[in-house]
C-alpha cells in the first residue's frame, strides 16, 4: 500500500469522501438491525433473554474464531477489495432473513446463523476498514479523519435506532432489514469508486500465516501500552455488552415501553456517541491525549452505573443520561486511542496487531452476551444490568494503575522499541 499524499483538507479528499458516505449509510442500516433483530426474536418469535444472549454472542464469535487470521491474512491484500467482498457477502446473508420470515420457515437457529455469518463479515470489513482510513488520510489528519467518520457512525447509529421505530411501525421489523441490505449494497458502490491506490502487499520470500499471526501477538504481548489497553477492553467490552445484550428486552419488559418506542429511546441516549466524536479532538488537544485516554475510561465505567437505575415512566430518565454518558466517553475514548495506534503502529503490521487486540477486545463479547442472557432468566434483567455495570467499572478505574495512568501524552512510534514490521 501507497502512503497517503499530503491533502489540503478532508473536504477535497475525494477517496475520504467516498469512503465516509460510504460508511456512514452502512453503519445506518447496521443500526436498525441491532435494534430490529432482537425486537423480532422477542415479538414475532416468542425469544426470552437467554436467546437474545445467543442472538448477541453469535455477533461477535467470529472475532475469536477468525479474527487472528483474518489480520494476517488481510496485511497482504488490498484492504478495499476485502471491504467490498465483505460488504456484498453481508447483503447476501442478511437477506436471508426476511425470505425466510416472508417463506414461513424464519426460526432462532436461523436468526443465530445469520449473525454469525454477518459477524464473519464484519471481521474482515472492520479490519480492512483501519487500513483504508491511513491510504487514504494524512497521517497529520488521522484525529480529525477518525472523529469525522466516529461522528457520523454515531449519527447514523442514532438515526438508525430511530428509523427502527419508524419502521416497526410501517413495515414491521422484518421489513426494515431489508434496509440494512441496501446499505452494505451502497457501501460497496462508494467502495468501488476509491482510486487510492491498495495494491496487494506481498512480502519476499512470504512468511507462513502462522508466523504472521506470531508477530502480531508477540508486537501486543511485548508492548506495555498496547497490552494493558488490550486487557482493560476485553474486561471492559465485557461488562459494555452486558449491557447492550440487555437494553431491548430491559425497556420492554422492566420500563414497559412499546416496541415502537424503544428505538427512539435509544436514539436519545446515543447522542452522547455524536457529541464524544465531536469533542474528542478538543480533548485530547487540551488535556494530552494520555490524560483524555484515561479519564473518558473512567468516565464511561461511571457512566454505566446508571443504567440500571432506570425505572418505568420518569425513571426513563437514568437510563438515557447514563446511554448519553457511556456513548459519550466511549466514543471520545476510542477516537484518541484509535488514531494513536495507526500512528503507533507500523503499517505492514497494523492489521495483525488490530485483529490481535480486538480478538480480545471482542472476543470476551460472545462469553458477556451468553452469561447476561443466563443471569436475566435467573437473576433478573436489573440485577445482571448492575453486575455488568460494575465489572465494566471496576475494569475502567484499573487503567489509573497502569503506565498509561500518569502520562499527558500517550507515546510516538520512537518508543515502540521491539515491535517492527520483522517482530
Amino acid at each position: 500500500m501507497t502512503s497517503p499524499p499530503v491533502v489540503l483538507g478532508l473536504r477535497r479528499n475525494r477517496d475520504f469522501t467516498l469512503l465516509w458516505w460510504g460508511e456512514g449509510v452502512s453503519v445506518l442500516g447496521n443500526a436498525t438491525t441491532v435494534v430490529l433483530v432482537p425486537l423480532l426474536a422477542v415479538t414475532g418469535l416468542g425469544a426470552g433473554a437467554g436467546w437474545v444472549g445467543v442472538l448477541t454472542a453469535a455477533a461477535w464469535l467470529p472475532w475469536l474464531l477468525v479474527g487472528l487470521p483474518a489480520g494476517a491474512w488481510i496485511d497482504e491484500r488490498s484492504p478495499r477489495r476485502v471491504m467490498i467482498a465483505a460488504d456484498l457477502t453481508a447483503a447476501a446473508t442478511l437477506i436471508s432473513v426476511p425470505l425466510a420470515w416472508f417463506a414461513g420457515a424464519l426460526t432462532l437457529p436461523h436468526l443465530a446463523t445469520a449473525a454469525l455469518l454477518n459477524g464473519v463479515s464484519t471481521v474482515f470489513f472492520r479490519t480492512a476498514y483501519v487500513k483504508l482510513v491511513t491510504a487514504v488520510v494524512d497521517p497529520s489528519q488521522l484525529e480529525a479523519a477518525n472523529g469525522r467518520l466516529m461522528g457520523t457512525e454515531s449519527a447514523m447509529q442514532i438515526g438508525g435506532q430511530g428509523l427502527a421505530g419508524l419502521l416497526v411501525r410501517l413495515v414491521g421489523a422484518v421489513g426494515g432489514l431489508v434496509v440494512d441490505v441496501v446499505s452494505f449494497l451502497v457501501s460497496a458502490a462508494c467502495l468501488w469508486r476509491i482510486h487510492t491506490p491498495d495494491t496487494e502487499q506481498r512480502t519476499a520470500p512470504p512468511e507462513p500465516l502462522v508466523a504472521r499471526i506470531r508477530a502480531g501477538i508477540t508486537a501486543v504481548v511485548h508492548d506495555p501500552y498496547l497490552r494493558a489497553l488490550t486487557v482493560i477492553g476485553g474486561a471492559s467490552n465485557f461488562g459494555l455488552t452486558g449491557i447492550n445484550t440487555l437494553t431491548v428486552i430491559f425497556c420492554l419488559r422492566s420500563l414497559d415501553l412499546q416496541p415502537s418506542l424503544v428505538g427512539y429511546v435509544l436514539a436519545i441516549g446515543s447522542t452522547g456517541a455524536v457529541v464524544g466524536a465531536t469533542v474528542a479532538r478538543r480533548i485530547s488537544v487540551r488535556w494530552g491525549s494520555g490524560r483524555a485516554s484515561t479519564w473518558l475510561l473512567v468516565s464511561s465505567g461511571l457512566s454505566g452505573l446508571l443504567v440500571p437505575l432506570a425505572t418505568p415512566d420518569a425513571g426513563v430518565i437514568w437510563f438515557v443520561l447514563g446511554m448519553f454518558a457511556l456513548g459519550l466517553s466511549v466514543v471520545a475514548g476510542n477516537v484518541v486511542r484509535g488514531a494513536w495506534r495507526q500512528r503507533y503502529v507500523p503499517a505492514p503490521m497494523l492489521a495483525r496487531v488490530v485483529t490481535t487486540t480486538q480478538m480480545i477486545n471482542y472476543g470476551t463479547m460472545p462469553a458477556a452476551a451468553l452469561t447476561a442472557g443466563v443471569l436475566g432468566e435467573s437473576l433478573g434483567l436489573r440485577a445482571t444490568l448492575v453486575i455488568m455495570a460494575v465489572i465494566n467499572a471496576l475494569a475502567c478505574a484499573s487503567v489509573v494503575a497502569t503506565r498509561l495512568g500518569p502520562l499527558r501524552e500517550l507515546p510516538t512510534r520512537g518508543d515502540l522499541g521491539t515491535l517492527t514490521a520483522g517482530a
